[in-house]
């Protein structure tokens, strides 16, 4: 039987935060979970701080949000066929060996934010009777959440590239492959695509055709992106390993 969806932002909270803490710190959903989390949580906090035009539309966006990948999740673990192809390499490979935690997390985010952000804004705007257009206050307010997304983004980041464990996979893992990897992702401007994307599925409303052929297109793109993201980094052993082979 389906779970119910998150119906509040802590609600959401809680239900990501038990996937982090249901599973060991290597797999490849709890590392995206642990990113998504904070980021929520961080988006949470500043909704109590008044600083929006129209905090409840914000509000319903992390809800229908969360339950995007809360959906995806359980339609994999049930149906693996019909889960979204955007969620289908961080979900299927969250196993496998040579990925480094923060690889995960940016599959995840890539998912997230290329494929369930634009269906989660239309779908927002459509619930509260808002038009979906650049220079509204909902925009202002998506728009001043980029820069807290960033900040909370960037120490997650930063503390996936810390510790013991993660010095080993630094000396293990080629570094130019982790730097790439971060270079690839940037929040501010997936979010600003995101938009973009939503704003083409709004004109495409009333053709559903032309709409499902665009969601489908998107889908495949940013499953595409995520297969990128996932391509397990060289290492020096492995290196070492095929000059000794060519030697």
């Amino acid at each position: 039987m389906p779970a119910r969806a998150a119906s509040t932002v802590a609600e959401a909270i809680a239900r990501i935060r038990a996937i982090e803490t249901g599973a060991v710190p290597s797999d490849g959903v709890a590392c995206f979970a642990r990113l998504y989390g904070q980021v929520t949580e961080g988006v949470s906090a500043e909704l109590g701080r008044n600083r929006f035009a129209n905090p409840h539309f914000l509000e319903r966006l992390d809800v229908r949000f969360a339950n995007l990948f809360l959906s995806a999740l359980e339609t994999f673990e049930h149906d693996p066929a019909r889960t979204p192809s955007a969620w289908q390499p961080l979900f299927s490979g969250r196993s496998r060996h040579g990925i480094t935690p923060l690889q995960f997390a940016l599959a995840g985010m890539n998912a997230h934010i290329n494929r369930d952000l634009p269906l989660a804004l239309v779908a927002t705007c459509e619930e509260l009777g808002l038009e979906l257009r650049a220079g509204s206050p909902e925009h202002a307010d998506y728009e001043l959440v980029n820069a807290l997304l960033a900040q909370v983004e960037a120490r997650v980041k930063a503390s996936f590239l810390t510790g013991l464990l993660a010095s080993l996979d630094r000396i293990v893992h080629r570094f130019d492959r982790i730097d790439d990897i971060v270079a690839m992702w940037d929040v501010h401007r997936a979010r600003d695509a995101a938009w973009t994307n939503a704003e083409t599925l709004w004109a495409l409303r009333t053709e559903e055709h032309l709409r499902s052929e665009f969601v489908q297109t998107l889908d495949r793109m940013v499953g595409f992106a995520g297969r990128g993201l996932l391509m397990p980094a060289d290492t020096l052993l492995g290196k070492l390993a095929r000059k000794l082979r060519r030697g």
